[in-house]
């Protein structure tokens, strides 16, 4: 039961990351989107919503695991997680918004 918050942040980081992925930006902080074109925010959406959805996938993966399994390497799954999700959206960052902010 010590696992169900880690389950329901990466519910709701999961869910931010769709709206994300299907064109709604404007969860992202509008200084990290000021400089994203109109053309480009799909593109922009995408990469960064995926990299949020990798995220949240990965917390509630190691929810589960840990509630299944309960060993504390599984929590590896989550650092990696957030490592390739942030990845991911620093990429859409200095790619379409050239830069942090």
């Amino acid at each position: 039961m010590n696992n169900i918050p880690l389950i329901v942040i990466g519910a709701v980081i999961s869910l931010l990351g769709c709206l994300n992925i299907m064109g709604n930006i404007s969860s992202i902080h509008w200084y990290n989107r000021r400089k994203v074109t109109e053309e480009d925010i799909p593109k922009y959406g995408r990469l960064v919503g995926s990299g949020t959805l990798v995220i949240g996938i990965s917390m509630i993966v190691t929810g589960i695991l840990q509630m299944i399994f309960n060993n504390e390497i599984i929590y590896y799954i989550t650092a990696a997680g957030i490592v390739i999700g942030i990845v991911l959206i620093f990429w859409g960052q200095f790619k379409y918004n050239k830069g942090i902010f």
